[in-house]
């Protein structure tokens, strides 16, 4: 990933070497943290600074989230990003109080490993005082990875140019949490997620800070940007971190890196993905060239989205898909996949060719299988993209990122079959009862650890109903045979609509036999 962090490298003004200690650096007094990038990021005068900001609001057709669970915001000159900022907090709740608001963003000026949070006092900008949550302190002292260095904050501008827009849209006082992730490592985002993911709750808000793409063209930065924010939205951590390895060798070295907040936007994946009642949706994008004062030959992206727990739907009583529309999704996975080997751009669907079925949203699991075997399946629960851009993208994650397995290969392609599985909404059940055995998926969440099982493995298997979820907590989840049984143990059911290749032989679906 060093690609990938070189944006720290280049937007470094005396780059300062920070060394984390097991011990904690105790503020005997109160030391608040004056603003560092007022007057260049964005007006140091508070009543230009209210005039600029209530322009970006008014600019913003962003409908009203409720209550967000998170949000990803740029956080470049506000003459280059505001109005993408904006779209992103318009959704939220200008009346909401938050127990805890976690600002989470990428060290620019220091280097070290882990995450350092302030500690030592408030947050001053043109507007005001903003507390730091006692929180704050507690997390440092807790937990090693957590550093209360102050040094990491003091020139920082990631979670400094945030904190108006916070100030402008909560009519009611709040406090934050400042939290910078510092290096390289993906150990630093799932230890940093262990950490985080119980405060995930409806009565807590989380802002990534993160612009996107680097110093590419305009053009190529509005195809990766595109690329990236789709990988975010598939809520899969591997297909995302793929996503960025993928831009880099597609765009070359003008592209310093995808996203500049590759580390915090990995933490909240990490969260996010064991919540499948979570579902990302892109708000708005611009990038630097948009700007009068932007270069387009080399430019910054930015990238608002917005995280939201879906409300409960009833439960499914069966759905289909016309057979032209399956054997299309087939005939997309099997030519994502062969583009990617082939090193080929991927044909493009007509609008013609958009059916409702093919553009609906829905979360879908793509199979592999070689000689009957299982060869790889990834999947995501739900999707804000259209249903045969979530197949494509699952079948190449399926056959590119599935850690039990080694990549696919071009000259197995021949061998293997292609399976997918169309899911409905999400059904929150209480008791055995309620799973419907051979017809139902299951998955299965206990605290930080979670699993799944698709309807079709129950015939795959013989098991009971009893069997299926004993398997799914230990094998899947990694939890007790019976821990499906516990209170604090939630089960979820979905419907699956599943169809292969096998189906559509006589209609030839596999290109090249």
């Amino acid at each position: 990933m060093n690609r990938l962090v070189k944006v720290i490298a280049t937007a470094t003004l005396g780059l300062m070497l920070v060394t984390q200690a097991p011990g904690r650096i105790a503020a005997k007094e109160k030391i608040d943290r004056n603003p560092a990038v007022a007057g260049s990021f964005y007006p140091a005068n508070p009543v230009e600074l209210q005039h600029l900001l209530e322009g970006f609001f008014r600019k913003t057709t962003t409908p009203s989230a409720g209550n967000p669970a998170a949000l990803i915001v740029p956080h470049a000159g506000y003459i280059y990003s505001g109005e993408v900022a904006a779209a992103a907090y318009s959704t939220i709740d200008r009346d909401k109080v938050y127990a805890h608001i976690f600002v989470i963003g990428p060290a620019h000026r220091t280097w070290f490993n882990g995450a350092a949070i302030y500690t030592q006092g408030d947050f001053i900008t043109p507007l005001g005082h903003v507390p730091v949550d006692p929180l704050a302190g507690e997390l440092a002292q807790k937990n090693r990875l957590i550093s209360s260095n102050p040094l990491p904050h003091r020139l920082e501008h990631c979670i400094e140019v945030q904190l108006p827009f916070l100030q402008y849209r909560l009519r009611k006082p709040f406090s934050f949490i400042p939290i910078l992730v510092g290096g390289e490592s993906e150990k630093t985002a799932e230890a940093l997620a262990g950490v985080l993911a119980p405060y995930f709750t409806p009565e807590n808000l989380f802002i990534i800070s993160a612009d996107f793409s680097h110093y590419p063209t305009m053009e190529n930065a509005a195809k990766a940007d595109k690329l990236t924010a789709d990988a975010i939205v598939s809520n899969n951590p591997a297909f995302f971190l793929n996503t960025l390895r993928r831009n880099e060798e597609q765009f070359g070295p003008e592209l310093v890196t995808s996203i500049c907040g590759w580390l915090p936007a990995l933490t909240l994946l990490k969260i996010t993905e064991k919540l499948p009642e979570t579902q990302y949706r892109k708000l708005m994008y611009r990038n630097s060239g948009h700007s009068p004062s932007g270069d387009r030959e080399r430019v910054v992206g930015y990238q608002a989205m917005a995280v939201v727990r879906q409300a409960e739907e009833p439960r499914s009583s069966g759905f289909d898909l016309p057979e032209n529309d399956k054997l299309k999704l087939l005939e997309m996975a099997r030519s994502a996949i062969l583009s990617h080997l082939k090193h080929e751009k991927p044909n493009m669907l007509p609008g013609s060719s958009l059916t409702p079925g093919l553009t609906m949203q829905a979360g879908a699991f793509v199979t592999l299988r070689k000689k009957g075997e299982l060869r790889g399946c990834i999947g995501q629960f739900s999707s804000g993209n259209p249903l045969y851009q979530t197949v494509r993208e699952m079948a190449l994650a399926a056959a590119l990122n599935d850690s039990r397995f080694v990549p696919v290969s071009l000259r197995e392609m021949d061998q293997i079959d292609i399976e997918i599985s169309v899911l409905s909404p999400m059904k929150r059940i209480r008791s055995i009862s309620e799973f419907r055995l051979g017809i139902d998926g299951i998955y299965i969440r206990k605290g930080n650890r979670s699993g799944t099982f698709l309807p079709q493995v129950a015939e795959e298997t013989g098991w009971s109903a009893e069997e299926f979820l004993g398997h799914c907590a230990r094998d899947k989840a990694g939890l007790a045979w019976e821990s499906w049984k516990e209170e604090d143990t939630e089960l979820y059911t979905y419907e699956a609509l599943v169809f292969g290749e096998n189906d559509f032989k006589e209609r030839a679906v596999k290109k090249g036999k």
